[in-house]
């Protein structure tokens, strides 16, 4: 079982810890039928919301609200705990939505908000592209205007819920001014003629992701997310709160990792004794501990500090992505080198660890980017 001392820590209230013992009932009881990814992922988003759960993906509509990321960050811990693809279902119908629930106008708001948080309509997050990846500046996907439209051209890549979506947040580059200032958010639902699936992408961890292509996809103007020009605060924004989450989602599955080496290491026997008693295991087992806590605290600082009050939380929220999704990938690697041979076994609970990890230290930011804005964040403070 899982360590749950952390939710007596100063950063949560009463309600988060009642909302972590709720949803450990029903994450316990989730059953993911993992041969079709696409409906799993229907399924899943269907069930969050009947739930509730993804009411705290999105804001009320109309209500300026504010996202609790700190109960962001206790959903997505505990649903990567159990099952890292009904962590992906939930934290999609966030981030694809963030910029309609941060900057979205009350019409856009009512339009798809109510349809995400209950599980009724998919949403994407439609940034990176084939040649900029973590250079969102570097964007070249264009967006022209048209009388009351705008004209989408160009691609976009590694697109999660691509191809099962049913609203993408698509950025592109309106002329406004070059790099940065030059990019626009927009609404664009799936069956907009001139929105096509260039391709679905397969990874070690089947998720749903495709390149999405725009050919003179045309959208209304009343579809852009705040104003022209500003895309990258709104990208960046999101980001800002959403890559916390990312950070909670490894702690998850380091912590289910860890619970699966303790068994292993108690259950198993060598030279008529368990595993366990050889100090080399546990001096793994206390590293994997030191480490766990370690990123619990990077998270949850970071969660609070946003939740307190703070315009932005980017250094806090970058020291924690980085360290939680790298050490979580060494407390992964531990726990399958303790469960020797069984450890690389396709369909062992350490084996789906190793592949699901690995692509939280890439997407939102990879890791050395990381260190860049951890870097220019401590030198500029």
């Amino acid at each position: 079982m899982a360590d749950k001392t952390f939710l007596s820590w100063p950063f949560f209230e009463d309600r988060h810890r009642a909302l972590a013992d709720a949803l450990e009932g029903f994450a316990s009881d989730l059953r993911v039928d993992h041969t079709d990814t696409d409906q799993a992922c229907r399924d899943l988003v269907a069930q969050l919301g009947a739930a509730g759960w993804l009411n705290h993906a999105t804001i009320e509509p109309g209500s300026q609200g504010r996202l609790d990321v700190r109960a962001l960050c206790l959903i997505r811990e505990t649903l990567a705990r159990h099952d890292g693809l009904a962590d992906f279902a939930f934290a999609m119908q966030g981030l694809g939505t963030g910029a309609i629930s941060l900057f979205g106008t009350p019409a856009q708001q009512q339009e798809w908000l109510p349809a995400v948080r209950r599980g009724q309509a998919i949403s994407a997050f439609a940034l990176t592209e084939p040649n900029s990846g973590s250079d969102v500046a570097n964007s070249t996907m264009t967006a022209t205007r048209d009388g009351d439209d705008y004209v989408l051209n160009g691609e976009k890549t590694w697109i999660s819920n691509g191809g099962i979506a049913d609203l993408y947040t698509v950025f592109a580059r309106t002329g406004d001014a070059p790099g940065a200032r030059g990019l626009s958010a927009f609404i664009v639902p799936a069956d907009t003629p001139g929105l096509a699936i260039a391709e679905r992408l397969h990874v070690i961890a089947p998720h749903p992701l495709a390149t999405l292509k725009f050919s003179d996809c045309r959208i209304p103007a009343s579809a852009m997310i705040g104003h022209s020009g500003a895309g990258f605060k709104i990208a960046m924004s999101v980001l800002d709160v959403f890559r916390s989450t990312v950070a909670a989602a490894a702690l998850g599955f380091a912590r289910r990792a860890l619970d699966e080496a303790i068994k292993r290491v108690t259950t198993r026997h060598v030279q008529g004794a368990p595993l366990f008693d050889l100090q080399m295991v546990q001096g793994h087992i206390a590293d994997m501990a030191v480490d766990i806590d370690a990123s619990a605290l990077l998270v949850y600082r970071a969660a609070w500090t946003k939740d307190s009050g703070a315009p932005r939380v980017t250094r806090e929220a970058a020291m924690a992505k980085l360290f939680a999704t790298d050490h979580a990938q060494k407390i992964i690697d531990r726990a399958v080198q303790l469960h020797g041979g069984d450890g690389v076994r396709s369909g062992e609970t350490v084996e789906r660890l190793y592949r699901e990890i690995r692509a939280l230290r890439i997407y939102e930011g990879a890791s050395d980017v990381q260190r860049v804005i951890i870097a220019r964040q401590t030198i500029g403070s």
